[in-house]
């Protein structure tokens, strides 16, 4: 099906056609039309077009008003203030808008594809080999997986990229422990857990780092180790596969954990660009990109200087030969570009590394790999914070371990459903399911309804609460509509465009239209916090409706009755796929 035209739409051609009529040469203008407190829309364009023209702006809205035409999508015009034009749309426009929608067989809701969609890589959930995940992962992962939900939405192609940490000095000391050994992660053929699998990691770990701190010629077998990694040695490989093999069985059970899709085709991590390393250097020196200085090959930048005012340098290979993270990620930029054929690179990472990033991003567009029709962009998140405002630690002031606190999210939502359901509607194992969706679900929407760049508080408290902007007051508004039209019997939704509606209704209706709008600009802004915003508007409005205007109880006449419900439902389906836009699930039964 086709997208549906939106009301905010209509009513802007509408205006745009009678300023055209009253003033010809403003040709085809945009009124600058916006929603308002003082009726259904405002608009704001007449003052600038007045001061162009020469006239008075009340004068000129007059003349507009006098030529808009009123009936099927706008009920009344009239001029306020300095030359505003106040907009009232008709109620059957607004029910024939959603109907549309509604009709939408797709499931889109007559959301409209974006006009030039590209191909997008986003970088994001990057995860280390033989560490387990923190509270410092979350961000990216839940951002990230929102804005690929928003971008392949929308109808961009989108290329998702997972860079782990797989390369680096210290897999020459685990691989030289394993090697001596043998046993320690040999599971005699048993299938493991995420969580096992991360603990014999963890320990493995721990004894290797003593081995190599205590004795000296372990940590000469493991220097020499690295060497015959990077230079491809096959025995080498094989025990560092064995390493991201058992760290990919933890990756997965975590991400599933959070209810997100995680291929292994699309991790790709540093030693997947160990193959350009040289030839990245090669290219960046050879154009006088980048430059020798006391032995390493070197970056600089005007306009970066350290604390003592000398310019900081990106260092792309070290002066013994060693590469650092800058030529991994100039080298993944090539791959993206000229392989991937990207035409934007997003990158989900800490606010704490753009400077590394803004030089990275220099860099490639000296070289000539980022222009003006390849873009990269940080989407730069802020920290986690704990109830006390700063960074969130255990009591020890240890890094919070990401799978204790989702497990602790889930056990506090299932509390709260168990408590919820007083008249034992759902078994243990569905307690247990809804537990676990409105566990994930706050979690991740207490991120997501944060924008990126800001720090945020981490309270599980406030999150699993059921009153205020909270992902369980979303989940509660679509489980009680799903109540309502269960208990609707035999009258069924159906749109009435010839009823006068409610303000409560109108106010519903018109928000529900800005759906496509909301989307749209959340996925060109990389934005799902406003996304969330608008989700949780919804929610409220859906909750002053319903208490203004008795859909079941007391029983309205048989039309009102449908058309109310029709309104429920197509307020649970907007809930529902913008719910899915943030990964978060949307129980029909709470």
């Amino acid at each position: 099906m086709a997208s549906v035209t939106s009301l905010s739409d209509s009513v802007q051609q509408h205006l745009s056609s009678a300023i055209s009529a009253a003033l010809p040469e403003a040709g085809s203008a945009d009124p600058l039309l916006r929603r308002s407190d003082r009726a259904d829309y405002q608009a704001n364009g007449m003052l600038a077009l007045a001061k162009k023209a020469g006239a008075n702006p009340r004068e000129l809205a007059a003349q507009v008003v006098s030529r808009v035409v009123t009936g099927d999508v706008i009920a009344d015009v009239e001029v306020s203030g300095p030359g505003f034009l106040n907009v009232t749309v008709a109620d059957g426009a607004i029910v024939r808008n959603l109907a549309a929608r509604y009709a939408d067989d797709t499931g889109r809701l007559g959301v409209p594809l974006a006009s030039e969609p590209g191909t997008t890589v986003i970088d994001y959930a990057q995860p280390n080999v033989a560490k387990e995940m923190h509270v410092g992962h979350l961000r990216s992962a839940v951002i990230g997986d929102a804005v690929v939900q928003l971008l392949e939405f929308t109808g961009e192609t989108v290329v998702r990229r997972h860079h782990i940490g797989d390369w680096g000095t210290q897999f020459g000391m685990l691989i030289q422990y394993l090697d001596e050994h043998p046993h320690e992660l040999d599971h005699g053929g048993a299938e493991v857990s995420g969580e096992e699998a991360m603990s014999n990691l963890d320990r493995l770990y721990k004894a290797a780092r003593r081995k190599f701190d205590s004795d000296e010629e372990f940590k000469t077998r493991a220097r020499r180790r690295v060497v015959d990694l990077q230079a491809g040695d096959a025995h080498t490989l094989a025990t560092w596969q064995k390493f991201v093999d058992e760290s990919k069985i933890y990756f997965f059970s975590v991400f599933e954990k959070l209810d997100m899709e995680v291929r292994d085709a699309d991790i790709v991590g540093e030693s997947g660009y160990n193959d350009m390393l040289a030839e990245t250097c090669r290219l960046l020196e050879e154009s006088g990109v980048a430059v020798r200085s006391e032995g390493a090959l070197c970056v600089f930048f005007d306009d970066i200087k350290g604390p003592d005012g000398k310019p900081v340098p990106l260092i792309v290979q070290k002066s013994d030969g060693g590469y650092g993270y800058a030529a991994t990620d100039l080298s993944a930029i090539r791959d993206r570009v000229f392989h991937l054929k990207a035409d934007t690179l997003l990158y989900v990472v800490d606010a704490r590394q753009s400077l590394h990033f803004r030089m990275v991003f220099e860099t490639a567009r000296r070289a000539g790999w980022l222009n003006d029709d390849v873009k990269a962009v940080q989407l730069a998140f802020g920290t986690v914070l704990g109830k006390d405002g700063k960074p969130f630690k255990t009591r020890e002031g240890e890094t919070v371990k990401l799978v204790d606190l989702l497990d602790e999210a889930i056990d506090r939502a299932t509390a709260v459903v168990r408590e919820k359901d007083t008249q034992g509607l759902l078994g243990e194992e569905e307690i247990a399911e809804r537990g676990t969706q409105v566990g994930i679900g706050a979690v991740k929407y207490a991120d997501l309804s944060t924008s990126a760049a800001r720090d945020y508080k981490f309270d599980l408290d406030q999150m699993v609460s059921l009153n205020g902007d909270t992902s369980v007051y979303l989940q509660y508004a679509y489980a009680r509509i799903h109540s309502i039209l269960r208990k609707a019997g035999e009258v069924r939704p159906a749109a009435h465009p010839e009823l006068e509606l409610h303000p409560a209704e109108r106010a519903l209706g018109l928000h529900v239209d800005a759906f496509a709008e909301t989307v749209g600009e959340a996925a060109a802004e990389y934005a799902p916090h406003k996304l969330a915003a608008y989700l949780y508007q919804l929610a409220s409005l859906f909750t002053t409706f319903y208490d203004k205007c008795p859909v079941i109880k007391p029983e309205p006449p048989r039309d009102v009755a449908e058309n109310r419900l029709f309104l429920s439902d197509v307020t649970a389906k907007t809930l529902h796929q913008g719910m899915a836009l943030l990964g978060i699930r949307t129980p029909e039964r709470l």
